[in-house]
């Protein structure tokens, strides 16, 4: 699992391209904050986390490993409720939050929509 990339990895670098391409300027990883969000856009106050469909267990997409299944699910829910309390740690130190799938953005013929809906998130105000 070390070698599994946990920065720069191809859908956080999608939505940095499209946001900067946008005007938008923001900070990456940025670790002074609860969860090292992904994105973080100070002047709207919005941290992104640009998260991986299995490693963060989304329902829908996140299928569990047939081998070693008691880790696996003690891992992706530990990671879930780690996501969790970070989003609540934010949230309360007044950031808007924003998580955006690998799937919502996978595929190029829903990319754009998605990626649009994310700049207006943002720039009106209403990340959740």
């Amino acid at each position: 699992m070390q070698a599994i990339k946990g920065r720069n990895t191809k859908p956080e670098m999608i939505v940095r391209s499209y946001l900067f391409s946008k005007g938008l300027r923001f900070r990456v990883n940025v670790g002074k904050l609860p969860g090292t969000p992904d994105i973080v856009l100070k002047k709207w106050k919005c941290a992104i986390f640009v998260n991986g469909c299995f490693w963060h267990g989304h329902q829908g997409c996140f299928i569990l490993p047939k081998t070693n299944t008691e880790f696996w699910e003690n891992k992706i829910q530990r990671n879930i409720n780690r996501d969790r309390k970070n989003i609540i740690k934010l949230e309360s130190m007044g950031w808007r939050t924003l998580v955006v799938w690998e799937c919502e953005i996978r595929k190029k013929d829903r990319r754009k929509e998605r990626l649009d809906e994310i700049y207006l998130e943002i720039v009106s105000g209403k990340a959740e």
